[in-house]
This record gives C-alpha cells, sequence and structure tokens, in this order.
C-alpha cells in the first residue's frame, strides 16, 4: 500500500515545487516590470504590488511586506484625503470671505 502512495506523493511534491517556480518567476518578471515602469508616466507602483501579491501567493515574506505595504498606502490615503479636504473647506472659506 505504501508504494502505490509514494509515487503520488512524490509526483505532489514535484508538482509542488514547479508551481512555486513558476509563480515565483512570473512574480519577479511583474516585479521587474514595474521597477523599470516607476520613472515613466503610468501604474508602476501599481504593478509592483501585482507583482508581490503574485509571490504572496507563495512566500510568507511576500504576504508580510504586502500587508504593510498596503497598511501604509491606506494611512497615507486618509491622510492625503484629510488633507484636500481642508484646503477645499479653506479655499471656500477664502471665497466666501472675499465676497462679503
Amino acid at each position: 500500500m505504501s508504494t502505490s502512495q509514494e509515487p503520488r506523493s512524490v509526483s505532489r511534491r514535484v508538482q509542488l515545487a514547479a508551481r512555486r517556480v513558476v509563480v515565483t518567476v512570473i512574480g519577479a518578471v511583474v516585479m521587474v516590470v514595474g521597477v523599470v515602469l516607476v520613472p515613466l508616466p503610468g501604474p508602476g507602483w501599481a504593478i509592483i504590488f501585482a507583482g508581490l501579491a503574485i509571490l504572496a501567493t507563495e512566500y510568507t515574506w511576500a504576504r508580510r511586506l504586502l500587508r504593510s505595504a498596503r497598511a501604509r498606502w491606506q494611512r497615507y490615503y486618509g491622510e492625503a484625503k484629510v488633507a484636500v479636504a481642508q484646503r477645499r473647506a479653506a479655499r471656500a472659506e477664502r471665497k466666501v470671505s472675499r465676497r462679503r
């Protein structure tokens, strides 16, 4: 019985290793393309994060890095929204005070 299960487990390990290699190569290529596109107009950072998300399907370090990057982005985005709202309110207030 153990001999019939051994080829199956070996085959499964080979499949998992092959999947990990494919995910690593695709994730790395996507990240390199993103790095190349960062100085150019376009979605360079989004492509880098997409590559990181691909790597996060197989690697714990990538999952942690992606989680950290997402938390920072949400924090900065929230701060930017507040700053824009404050600037708009100040601009509206100046317009109202000029009319008086």
